[in-house]
């Protein structure tokens, strides 16, 4: 199987998406299907989308008909959680293939030791292929855009600078005119550590758009800074290439978006189309990409020969606002939003499932289901088998999409904040009950908000959650909003529940090994020596792509 990476997108929190699946329990598998053979696989990968933003989800305001389409013909998911929410800080998987291409944002870094090891690359990881973009999409990408730092801040470094170089003039000036007698030792050291300084500054204000926003096809840079107006026209015809060169099959294209994370870029072409705003435009030009990808799967005919999933890591973005102007997205009737753990608008996405001719057409899907899942099922239909040296929490999805069984196979499902464990779910099979115990939530600012604008993210722990003891629990069939919470009064199985999923929550727990935290201080600390670089450093910049800048 030739397999791709076009990605140019802000993946999850859960870190090696789809590559490096952190999972949850699994228990034995359903049933075998017979597969008479492999299928072509197509990852569709929104970047923070809403469950609410999409027609097929019961939006009537932004236009989605390629994707709407997909549900029509496939298999939608009503309960599909995010792996970002359920990722356990103990637990990976990798999903490879022979000839994998990948196509969007790594999110993983490149290198290790020296700037040209590749330890962190797609390519170390099982693809074959890889054009996108390796670190994080923000703000300072975009020219127009400023950056994502305190802009108060940034004045105060800037006049401690000017203050720092009028300083060393002063001193150079006096020294010259033997007005001091300073040693020019002394000066030198003084403005090495005002360079530093203005480095230091300098760096959040303009290099990190030249050292951070990069794109990479294989080994090679080659646009830094990255130009986000044609970035959308380059993945797709990356895409539309790799499955032209590759109609033979089997191939799997994981593509994944920039949309619909801000800044929100879109092109020209776009821009107020949707007549609902800058977000709304971009979620219909992320629309018609895939529209795009699916005219190019028909035109070769491999329609019934392609597994195509669509999803999003994430729920909206509800604290990202320009202004008073909203530029996250809608997640429905869902509380919450992106990097709430627990709450449904967090981790509640979007998940449909196209195979012609495999799987029933229109069918809708109200079962507990997982990101993790893609990983089995992916393997079990390339002909593989998943690693048995570690616990697998995703299930194989296709007994269920194909209607051989009623239930998934996720009894339980644990969702963390980074390594915090803030909620538990538990569907009851017998009685098709989903109970939600949250142990911890985030502190919504202003108080009464539904998210944390304050802090545009809300975080993890410390004196920005509030811990619950009882939980807080919830029955989603009854109230997917989580708007009232039970009490013992009003439910009377309260205590029965939680002690079931007291007991679930003590077998999950020994089931953890211990790992180096990823997110710890010496991982994040910037280290220039690994710095990809174009050019000589700090001056980073090139551009290969110019041949290739042409709009839709």
């Amino acid at each position: 199987m030739k397999s791709v990476m076009v990605c140019l997108a802000h993946s999850c929190t859960c870190p090696g998406l789809l590559l490096a699946w952190c999972l949850l329990l699994i228990p034995p598998s359903a049933k075998a299907i017979s597969v008479s053979y492999k299928p072509n696989i197509v990852i569709l990968f929104a970047d923070d989308l809403g469950i609410g933003d999409l027609g097929c989800y019961g939006n009537d305001t932004i236009r989605t008909p390629n994707i709407d389409q997909l549900a029509k013909e496939g298999v939608k998911l009503t309960q599909h959680i995010s792996a970002a929410s359920v990722c356990t800080p103990s637990r990976a998987a990798f999903l490879t293939g022979r000839y994998p291409i990948r196509s969007g944002k790594w999110h993983q870094g490149v290198n290790c030791e020296h700037r040209n090891d590749y330890c962190h690359h797609p390519l170390s990881h099982g693809f074959d292929y890889y054009y996108g973009m390796p670190f994080s999409l923000m703000g300072d990408c975009q020219i127009t855009q400023p950056p994502e730092m305190d802009r108060a801040l940034q004045i105060k470094l800037w006049s401690y600078t000017q203050m720092i170089a009028l300083a060393i003039f002063t001193l150079v000036v006096a020294k010259l005119i033997h007005l001091v007698s300073i040693s020019w030792k002394v000066i030198f050291l003084f403005a090495l550590f005002g360079f530093l300084f203005f480095i230091s500054w300098f760096s959040s204000y303009g290099f990190i758009r030249y050292w951070n926003c990069i794109v990479m096809r294989n080994y090679e840079i080659t646009e830094q800074p990255m130009k986000v107006e044609r970035a959308a026209p380059l993945m797709l015809k990356e895409a539309i290439s790799f499955i032209e060169r590759n109609k033979q099959g089997p191939f799997l294209l994981f593509f994944s978006f920039l949309h619909v994370h801000t800044p929100l870029v879109t092109t020209e072409k776009f821009v107020g189309k949707s007549k609902y705003g800058l977000y709304c435009d971009n979620v219909e030009e992320m629309d018609w990409i895939v529209g795009r990808i699916l005219d190019e799967l028909d035109n070769n005919n491999l329609k019934k020969s392609t597994l195509i999933y669509f999803t999003s890591d994430n729920g909206g973005h509800l604290e990202a606002r320009e202004g008073n102007i909203q530029r996250g997205g809608w997640n429905g009737i869902y509380k919450g939003g992106k990097a709430m753990a627990g709450w449904e608008g967090g981790i509640r996405v979007p998940g449909l499932f196209r195979w012609t001719g495999m799987l029933p057409e229109g069918k809708v899907i109200d079962e507990p289901t997982s990101l993790m899942d893609i990983f089995p099922t992916l393997v079990y239909l390339a002909g593989g088998k998943v690693p048995q040296d570690r616990t697998i929490d995703g299930q194989d999805l296709m007994p269920l999409l194909r209607g051989l069984v009623q239930h998934s196979g996720h009894e339980f499902m644990f969702h963390y904040c980074g390594i915090y464990l803030h909620a538990v779910r538990w569907h009851q099979m017998d009685s098709g009950n989903v109970w939600k115990a949250h142990y911890v939530t985030p502190v919504f600012q202003p108080e009464g908000a539904g998210g944390c604008y304050e802090t545009v993210f809300c975080v993890c722990s410390g004196k920005g959650v509030k811990h619950h003891n009882p939980p807080l629990l919830f029955e989603l069939s009854r109230d997917p909003s989580e708007a009232v919470p039970l009490t013992p009064d009003t439910e009377p199985l309260f205590h029965v529940v939680l002690k079931r999923i007291e007991k679930a929550l003590e077998e999950h727990r020994s089931t953890l090994t211990p790992v180096p935290e990823q997110m710890s201080l010496s991982n994040i600390v910037w280290k220039p020596w690994l710095q990809p670089c174009c050019g000589t450093f700090p001056f980073c910049c090139c551009d290969k792509e110019k041949e290739k800048d042409e709009h839709f």
